[in-house]
């Protein structure tokens, strides 16, 4: 093993459900590796703890070629259970579109030679008012405010099935005991069980947690609507049962309501041009489409994604005037609705963007699917339309210092001013 792809190893020695942390060197100009000198850690996992001095390293390395990454990172996912966002798809399409200045790494877990855990860390200078420099490392992003608006979820680090629990912590163990100085480690759209694992890591080394936010993504568990029946419309409140009635009712005027699966890649370009104009229609400035880097990125996904079925774009339409345009992604039976763009118009009781939901929710279940998830965020059309939810949060891991305190300060500040102007436009208007 060379000097570059010495790690933290990481012996997993059991009896019972127990793991104990060795060192065995460092990864040079990197993260500053020295010796762990970690407290047990339970291990969650029975099968896990069934398997005796199992060894992982974790090394941070330079990015190879994206195409030598491509090969290990799919052969990974035949052995991994993961979220859509860590599919060579997103990761892929997003390491070919970085941003001039993104500085990734590749953060890499292998026991007897063979890859059990990948993720993308990405270094990031940071303003600093103190005598230190200071930088972020994150998972999976890059720390460039306007191309994060990307928006990763259920964010993780690919692992190998079989010792996914065990995996997360060396990766975790490796990276939170090596931070310099003011560097914080960044966690975005994690789950609870990740975040659980960050907190106990972090406290092991010494370092404070800070939530930077927290979200809850609600979606639609299919088994639920099966069990009664499986008419999905019958299991919503009956305020939001009328409005859909009635916003059919309206639209049928036009012609036949209609809910169409776009098939073709050129066609789906056409429908997310469509969305596009109609997102930014409403949101304008704030919109996600004034970041240019954001179409660009999901052209190519779309591009790759729709031949395969990952991708799913789908048109509403009253008559012959498309409503509403839905982008989708579909991964292991789930679907995940991360843009969509709507005709809004003055009558209040035309709802384009419930009617979309509801048609591609009965799309699913007919498809066999397990569920529809509307991912991070507070609109409010999710929680009349969602029967479960998943908490999400973004936190970033690091040492205690006057810095970081005055930080905490100021953000609260600024929350505060925020809350302030809500109310008094709230009041003005």
């Amino acid at each position: 093993m060379d000097e570059q792809q010495r790690a933290a190893r990481i012996l997993l020695a059991f009896p019972p459900q127990c793991a104990k942390y060795q060192d065995d060197g460092c990864i040079s100009g990197l993260l500053d590796v020295s010796a762990i000198g970690a407290e047990p850690y339970r291990v969650a996992s029975v099968e896990q703890a069934m398997r005796q001095d199992t060894v992982i390293d974790v090394a941070v390395e330079a990015l190879p070629d994206i195409a030598r990454l491509e090969t290990v990172w799919k052969e990974l996912e035949t052995r991994a259970t993961h979220s859509f966002y860590l599919s060579w798809l997103w990761i892929g399409t997003w390491l070919r579109q970085l941003p001039a200045g993104a500085q990734p790494h590749v953060l890499v877990a292998r026991t007897s030679n063979k890859i059990v855990g990948l993720a993308i860390i990405c270094r990031r200078r940071a303003w600093s008012f103190g005598r230190h420099a200071r930088a972020r490392w994150l998972l999976n992003e890059t720390g460039d405010v306007r191309f994060d608006r990307l928006f990763i979820e259920y964010n993780d680090i690919l692992a190998e099935r079989s010792l996914a629990d065990a995996t997360r912590v060396a990766c975790l163990e490796t990276l939170a005991h090596h931070l310099r100085y003011s560097d914080q480690l960044v966690l975005s759209g994690i789950d609870p069980d990740f975040e659980l694992a960050a907190c106990r890591t972090a406290g092991r080394a010494g370092l404070l947690t800070e939530v930077k936010a927290e979200d809850t993504a609600r979606w639609i568990d299919f088994a639920k609507v099966r069990q009664k029946g499986g008419n999905y419309r019958a299991t919503l409140g009956r305020n939001t049962r009328q409005a859909v009635s009635r916003a059919m009712r309206l639209y049928a005027e036009r012609g036949p309501i209609a809910f169409r699966t776009v098939e073709v890649t050129s066609e789906a370009l056409a429908a997310f041009d469509l969305l596009a104009e109609l997102h930014q229609a409403r949101w304008g400035r704030k919109g996600a489409f004034a970041n240019p880097s954001f179409r660009r990125f999901h052209e190519e996904l779309i591009a790759h994604g729709v031949p395969t079925g990952t991708v799913r774009i789908s048109r509403t339409l009253a008559g012959d005037q498309t409503i509403g345009v839905l982008y989708n992604f579909v991964h292991l039976g789930r679907v995940l609705n991360y843009q969509s763009g709507f005709l809004f118009e003055r009558n209040s009781r035309l709802k384009p963007g419930l009617i979309s939901h509801v048609l591609a929710i009965e799309d699913s279940i007919g498809r066999g699917e397990g569920g529809y998830d509307f991912l991070a965020g507070s609109a409010g059309h999710k929680c009349h339309l969602a029967n479960a939810e998943h908490p999400m949060k973004w936190i970033a891991i690091g040492r205690d210092s006057p810095e970081r305190r005055i930080e905490a300060k100021l953000r609260g500040a600024k929350r505060v001013l925020r809350t302030i102007a809500t109310h008094m436009r709230q009041a003005a208007a």
